[in-house]
């Protein structure tokens, strides 16, 4: 039976749901609740490039779906007492396993959420494998996560290259950038955003006429921003794909070697509304770009940003919004399993289709724990069109959630 949850800023009638279900409330499930609390674990980028678009914005989201969750459910929550608790990954891979094994084994995290860096990402996989808890990817763009590393404790939540490639690569090269020079991260996630943008632009009738990676991170991009026009054939697009303070240091280099004005348009593979603020929406404005969510796309994402503004100081980005989105699935299938067990959590969540601020029309894939949902092709306003700081982004045409993802992988083996 496949199981609907509505995750909106106001609470749904769970009570409704859980009958329709034939079952519901603490214990249903035949289990308990393990040390008498749920843990949950933030393991993000407190410190580094990825720290704005994640980082402590991250652990706020989290913490506002375990708040939410409770003044819901009061007395007959699973539990009374839910914990979060953060830990910094510094984008490298070794951190992000030890601090894993840390945060599951010693300090008792039922499930981990966030992790961008897709290289991090990826030894977190393993480590939820390992320990056999969940772990909630928002942040990490690979493919392989739900591809050839797929586990059955892995749910990818937010998005992934297949989804920016297929919105981004073909938009801008039927728009005419038909020849693409590609610079890529250095690590697992260029390299996977790299795999998908080549087909994706070649399918769309262009071609990738060079590419090349770029260390990770890095402060200097000046060598490939002055090749660019000098290639032969003379690419019309650049195409970044960073992220994060990466992203920003590519931008504001390509506007100081006047790349544009020597005939080379740029295409970003990536783009948080804390890149646009720190690049500055002037440098921006008009370009095209795919996203998971944007914090002014409707009412229902205005009035949960709002909450977020209240609580951060900042608006939120599609990665902070996707970390309150799983929390709070994850949260309400353990309040429907009646235990932590990760085994019974999975089973609640797996098929689930849902709709709430951040994912649209969705689905949890039983598959490979792929959560489809629809996507947004969108372009960045000028500051003339805001109608309010932070307002960068606006729509330019909605991607169904059949077309925003790729079909489950036949390398993933969910065991």
């Amino acid at each position: 039976m496949k199981r609907r949850l509505t995750m909106g800023v106001a609470a749904a009638a769970v009570g409704t749901l859980l009958a329709a279900c034939g079952a519901g409330g603490p214990g249903s499930g035949g289990g308990k609740i393990s040390g008498g609390k749920l843990t949950l674990g933030v393991l993000t980028d407190l410190s580094g490039v990825y720290a704005d678009l994640a980082g402590n914005g991250a652990v706020a989201a989290v913490q506002m779906a375990a708040d939410d969750f409770q003044k819901k459910y009061g007395d007959k929550a699973v539990t009374k007492k839910i914990d979060v608790i953060k830990a910094d990954h510094q984008n490298k891979p070794e951190v992000a396993n030890t601090q894993a094994r840390e945060m599951y084994e010693r300090k008792g995290a039922d499930a981990l959420f966030d992790v961008p860096t897709s290289s991090a990402a990826l030894a977190v996989q393993t480590v939820a494998a390992q320990q056999k808890k969940l772990y909630f990817n928002t942040g990490a763009a690979t493919t392989e996560l739900a591809g050839k590393s797929c586990n059955a404790y892995t749910y990818e939540w937010a998005y992934d290259s297949y989804m920016l490639a297929h919105g981004t690569g073909t938009q801008v090269t039927q728009q005419g950038g038909k020849n693409w020079y590609l610079i890529y991260p250095d690590y697992a996630f260029g390299q996977d955003m790299q795999a998908k943008f080549t087909p994706a632009i070649e399918s769309a009738g262009g071609r990738v006429v060079a590419k090349d990676p770029t260390p990770f991170p890095s402060d200097n991009y000046s060598t490939f921003l002055l090749k660019a026009p000098t290639l032969n054939p003379k690419p019309d697009v650049l195409g970044a794909l960073q992220a994060g303070g990466d992203l920003a240091n590519v931008v504001k280099q390509y506007d100081q070697f006047k790349v544009k004005d020597k005939g080379v348009q740029l295409a970003i593979g990536l783009l948080f509304d804390s890149d646009i603020r720190a690049i500055g929406a002037d440098k921006l404005a008009g370009t095209m770009f795919t996203t998971a969510w944007f914090w002014n796309l409707d009412d229902r994402s205005r009035a949960w940003a709002q909450r977020f503004q209240q609580r951060t100081g900042q608006l939120p980005t599609f990665d902070q919004a996707a970390d309150y989105s799983a929390a709070t699935a994850y949260l309400e299938a353990v309040q429907k399993a009646g235990t932590d067990k990760a085994e019974s959590v999975s089973k609640v969540l797996n098929g689930m289709t849902f709709d709430d601020f951040f994912a649209r029309n969705a689905t949890v894939r039983t598959a490979d724990h792929r959560v489809t949902h629809d996507a947004y092709l969108a372009k960045v306003k000028a500051p003339a069109q805001a109608t309010q700081d932070g307002d960068y982004t606006e729509l330019v045409r909605t991607i169904p959630a059949a077309q925003a993802f790729d079909k489950p992988s036949p390398d993933c083996h969910l065991g």
